[in-house]
C-alpha cells in the first residue's frame, strides 16, 4: 500500500512494519534521500558482508537530505567525466535514494531502474550531479512510460593513476574489496559487491511501498558500475535467483584484472604500513588489527601505500576476487560453463571510450607495446605481437594534438576492456538462456569541447561517460568551472530519444518502441533478431542506426573496426 501527503514534503508509509519515509519535492519529482539499507560497517563490521538495516516499528525515516558517502578522498573532482564534490564520508554509508514521478498512477506499479555508480571502485556516491535522475524521470513521464529510479552507495576500493593530464590520481580506499584468507573464510571478500546485492534486494522487498514493481527491476551502471552489473549476473555462479530481471552494463561488464594479484599486493603494503601484520597477511589477528583502526587512519594508509607499480598502467587495484562464494570461479569459467543468472541484457560502449585514459605521450610503436603490455600483463609476448598486428597504425590518422599511435593504443585498450568482454557476456547470455540481448555504440558527446578547454587537448572524441548528458538529460550539470557547454538542437533531440530508450527498456524489455506517440531510438533490434549478427545500435554521429558487428551487414564505418575478428581473438586470448 502506498500513501503520500500533498505538499513539499512527500511521505511514504510502509504498512507492513509501520514505518514512514519523509522526502522532498525537487524539479517536479519526489525524492527520498539517504535511506539506510544496511547497518554501519565500521569497527567489528568492517570488511564484513553487510547486515540489513531494519527500522524500528513506528519510526519515521528522515529522507530529506543525502546520506554519507563511503570512505574516499575528500574534495572536488573537477575533471568533466565526474563533477562530484565529496565532503562527508563515513563507514555508515550504505544508503540509497529513491526518486519517483509526481504523477497519479493509481494501482499501476512502475518499473524500477537501480543505478550502480562508477568511479573505478575508488570514488563516487549516489549524489553525483551528472547522473541525477530528474531529467531521466521527466523524459520517461513525457514518453508515457514512467519509471522509478534508485541510486545506491556501496563500499569502495582503489584506482591506479590515469593519464598525465588526469586531475585525480593515487586515490585509494580498502573498505570494499579487502582480501585475505581470513576474510574469505568468513565470507567477507567482495564486500562492495555484497553491498550492491543487498541494496537490490532492499529494492525488491520495499519498492512496492513507493509505487514500484518488484517484478520489473532493471539494474544499470557505468564503468566500474557496469562491471558490477556483470558481477551481479555472475553472482553465486547462478545458484541463487537474481533479485532483478534486467541489466544494462555501460562501458564495462567484465575486467581481466580480476584474476590478478593487484589487490593482494596492495593489501600487503597496507598492513605493513599500519604495522598490523602480526603473523601474516592471512591471519585473523591481522584483520582484527585493521578493524580496530579508526576510519581516517585506514583511509589515509591506503592512499599513502598506493604505488603505480603494483598494477597495470591504468585501471583498478582493489578489484572483485574469486572467493568461492559470491564469485565461485573466474568469470571466463563461469561464462563458459553457463553458470550465471538469466537476465535480459543490454550493454555498450562509447566510440572513443578510453581515449581519456590513454597516455597522450604515446607517439611510437614501442610506446603502444609498453602501454598495452602493461594493461594485459598475462598475455604472452607472441599473442601481444599478434594483437598489435591486428591494428595497423595506418588505420588511425593523427589529430592536432595526438599521434596515430595514441589513437591505435586507445582503440586496442577500448576493445580489450569495453567492447569485446561485453559482447562475449551478451553472446553467452543469449546462447545459454536464450536471453534477449541489445548492444550499442554511443557516438555523440558534449565532452570533447570541454576536454579541449580543461585539458588543452583536442580530438579526444566521444569519451567515457559521454552518454550521461543524454540518457540522464543532464546537460545543465556541466555548466560549471567555465566549461564550454553548448548543446545543439541535435544534442537535445538525441537526448530525448536516448533517455527514453533507456526507460522504455525498463518498461518493455526493448529500447525501441513502436507505440504511437513514443519517442525512442528507432530500429534498435535485439542483437540476434536476424541472421548475420550480433547487431548493435550506433547512437548519434553520422552513421546512426543498426549495424552488424562485422561482415556484409556491417555499416562501412563499423566494418573498418573489424570488431568481429578482433573480439574473437581477444576472447580466445584471455
Amino acid at each position: 500500500m502506498v500513501t503520500a501527503t500533498a505538499g513539499a514534503a512527500p511521505q511514504i508509509s510502509d504498512t507492513s512494519c509501520n514505518v514512514t519515509y519523509r522526502g522532498i519535492e525537487r524539479n517536479g519529482i519526489e525524492v527520498f534521500l539517504g535511506i539506510p539499507y544496511a547497518q554501519d560497517t565500521s569497527g567489528g563490521n568492517r570488511f564484513k558482508a553487510p547486515r540489513a538495516y531494519v527500522p524500528p516499528s513506528g519510526s519515521t525515516i528522515d529522507a530529506t537530505k543525502p546520506g554519507h558517502a563511503c570512505p574516499q578522498p575528500l574534495g572536488e573532482v573537477s575533471a568533466p567525466l565526474a563533477l562530484r564534490n565529496i565532503t562527508d564520508v563515513s563507514e555508515d554509508c550504505l544508503n540509497l535514494n529513491v526518486a519517483r514521478p509526481k504523477i497519479e498512477h493509481g494501482c499501476k506499479k512502475l518499473p524500477v531502474m537501480v543505478f550502480i555508480h562508477g568511479g573505478s571502485f575508488w570514488s563516487g556516491s549516489n549524489a553525483e550531479t551528472t547522473t541525477a535522475p530528474d531529467g531521466m524521470i521527466r523524459q520517461s513521464v513525457e514518453n508515457g512510460a514512467p519509471i522509478i529510479h534508485v541510486a545506491m552507495n556501496y563500499r569502495l576500493g582503489c584506482k591506479s593513476s590515469g593519464p598525465k593530464y588526469t586531475v585525480v590520481t593515487n586515490q585509494c580506499a580498502v573498505f570494499g574489496f579487502a582480501q585475505s584468507d581470513t576474510l574469505k573464510a568468513e565470507g567477507s571478500e567482495n564486500a562492495g559487491l555484497r553491498d550492491q546485492r543487498l541494496a537490490i534486494e532492499w529494492v525488491r522487498d520495499n519498492i512496492e511501498y513507493f509505487g514500484g514493481d518488484p517484478d520489473k527491476i532493471t539494474i544499470f551502471g557505468q564503468s566500474s558500475g557496469g562491471l558490477a552489473i556483470g558481477m551481479q549476473i555472475l553472482a553465486y555462479g547462478g545458484t541463487k535467483p537474481l533479485p532483478f530481471q534486467q541489466g544494462i552494463a555501460e562501458s564495462q561488464s567484465l575486467e581481466p584484472g580480476i584474476t590478478g594479484n593487484f589487490a593482494r599486493d596492495a593489501m600487503s603494503a597496507l598492513v605493513d604500513y599500519v604495522s598490523c601484520d602480526a603473523s601474516s597477511l592471512d591471519s585473523p589477528e591481522t584483520i582484527q588489527c585493521l578493524r580496530q583502526l579508526d576510519t581516517d587512519t585506514l583511509l589515509n594508509a591506503s592512499i599513502t601505500t598506493y604505488a603505480s607499480d603494483i598494477t597495470h598502467n591504468v585501471g583498478d587495484i582493489w578489484l572483485p576476487v574469486v572467493d568461492d562464494d559470491f564469485l565461485p570461479a573466474p568469470p571466463s569459467q563461469l561464462i563458459a560453463e553457463g553458470r550465471f543468472g538469466n537476465a535480459t541484457f543490454m550493454s555498450g560502449w562509447t566510440q572513443d571510450d578510453l581515449n581519456y585514459y590513454t597516455d597522450p605521450s604515446i607517439v611510437s610503436a614501442n610506446d603502444t607495446y609498453n602501454f598495452i603490455g602493461g594493461y594485459l600483463p598475462g598475455m604472452s609476448e607472441s599473442s601481444l605481437d599478434e594483437l598489435l598486428g591486428m591494428y595497423p597504425v595506418e588505420e588511425f590518422p593523427p589529430g592536432k594534438d595526438l599521434s596515430s599511435e595514441f589513437y591505435r593504443a586507445a582503440r586496442i585498450f577500448r576493445d580489450s576492456l569495453m567492447v569485446c568482454p561485453s559482447i562475449h557476456l551478451g553472446v553467452a547470455s543469449h546462447e545459454t538462456h536464450s536471453t534477449p540481448v541489445f548492444f550499442y555504440d554511443f557516438n555523440s558527446t558534449i565532452l570533447d569541447a570541454i576536454l579541449a578547454f580543461s585539458a588543452n587537448i583536442s580530438g579526444l572524441g566521444a569519451v567515457h561517460t559521454s552518454e550521461f548528458a543524454y540518457i540522464f538529460d543532464s546537460f545543465s550539470a556541466y555548466n560549471v568551472n567555465g566549461y564550454p557547454v553548448n548543446p545543439t538542437e541535435a544534442d537535445y533531440e538525441l537526448s530525448k530519444r536516448a533517455s527514453r530508450s533507456w526507460s522504455t527498456y525498463a518498461n518493455q524489455g526493448s529500447p525501441s518502441s513502436s507505440k504511437p506517440g513514443s519517442t525512442t531510438l528507432k530500429g534498435w533490434e535485439e542483437a540476434f533478431e536476424r541472421p548475420g549478427g550480433p547487431y548493435f545500435m550506433v547512437i548519434g554521429g553520422p552513421h546512426e542506426g543498426l549495424s552488424a558487428l562485422g561482415g556484409t551487414n556491417a555499416k562501412p564505418a563499423v566494418q573498418v573496426q573489424k570488431l568481429d575478428e578482433r573480439c574473437a581473438f581477444l576472447v580466445r586470448s584471455k
